[in-house]
């Protein structure tokens, strides 16, 4: 016999195969591209049984855009809180481009098809992304007012580039990648920038970042 609400092939709560399985197929065909019966055949079940789990395809989108929200707010948590502030934004794109790696149906699914949510669940995802974006924020003010960044630095601008580099890794990040060494080649480029470099400070990373 099988447990309650579990599957034979994985052992696992038919609940969690279902929200895996709907990370992937809303991140490969979008939300609209996949349908209550997509899902029933991509765990092998009926259709009709699928309603024991979920009232409506819109709760899974919910589910996987909020914890999507929370990973990320998680990574920001973890930040060492002895880092120099110039370093924690480096570990802030590490810790960002992580999530993106370890849970890459998941962060499309926040970045892309978060657009489809309703009601309650569009409110509170809007307000922590919002809130994401104003720790990013409050990150580079840290960093200028430390002095590791230029003090006529503009942070909402440094704030947009950051989020776009993070933003956009799912469309290109690799499973396995070593986000280490990706993370401090592209901080390389937005703290130093494109122009000649006339001396070994001007890449340096700020706050003494293991480069």
């Amino acid at each position: 016999m099988t447990a309650p609400n579990t599957t034979p092939s994985s052992g696992l709560p038919t609940r969690d195969r279902l929200a895996a399985e709907a990370a992937r197929m809303f991140a490969q065909r979008g939300y609209h591209g996949t349908s209550v019966g997509d899902l029933a055949a991509a765990l092998g079940i009926q259709k009709s049984s699928l309603y024991a789990h979920i009232s409506r395809k819109a709760d899974l989108l919910a589910d996987i855009a909020l914890a999507g929200a929370a990973a990320f707010h998680a990574a920001l948590d973890a930040l060492p809180g002895e880092a120099a502030a110039g370093e924690r934004l480096e570990l802030a794109l590490r810790a960002h481009l992580t999530v993106v790696e370890s849970q890459l149906d998941v962060a499309t699914v926040w970045l892309q098809e978060w657009r489809y949510l309703t009601g309650e669940a569009r409110e509170v995802f809007l307000r922590g992304r919002h809130r994401y974006e104003e720790r990013i924020r409050d990150l580079f003010e840290a960093a200028v007012r430390s002095g590791d960044l230029r003090p006529d630095l503009d942070v909402d601008d440094a704030t947009l580039v950051f989020l776009s580099v993070a933003n956009w890794a799912y469309t290109w990040l690799m499973p396995e990648t070593d986000v280490a060494g990706l993370t401090s080649r592209l901080m390389s480029v937005l703290l130093g920038g494109m122009g000649q470099v006339t001396s070994s400070a001007a890449l340096r990373p700020p706050g003494g970042a293991h480069r």
